[in-house]
């Protein structure tokens, strides 16, 4: 859903997380690899991470969107296990659909 909220179309979305899915992610920018590899890493093995894996953020987002994407991740690392924990199921409809500006 936040990617349809971010402008993605329906078949650009599907697209992009079969390629997240699969795991090659060489298609994606630098910057991209570097966020995914981030919050894979902070989902798996948080305690692992280190200052280079943070300094790999900051040199392609800057240290202002280095902060939202560590944020970004840990909110969203902590509601997937709250949902997971209390088996509550995903919305089956994208509640901002029809609000969202058109892609220019």
């Amino acid at each position: 859903m936040l990617l349809a909220v971010a402008g993605l179309e329906e078949d650009e979305i599907a697209e992009r997380t079969r390629r997240l899915a699969e795991g090659d992610w060489s298609s994606f920018t630098a910057g991209e690899r570097a966020a995914f590899a981030f919050a894979r890493k902070q989902a798996k093995t948080a305690a692992s991470i280190a200052r280079a894996d943070v300094e790999s953020l900051v040199k392609h987002f800057g240290a202002d969107r280095t902060l939202d994407i560590i944020w970004w991740n840990a909110r969203c690392h902590y509601m997937t296990r709250v949902a997971d924990a209390f088996q509550l199921p995903l919305e089956r409809d994208n509640v901002f659909r029809g609000i969202m500006s058109p892609k220019k």
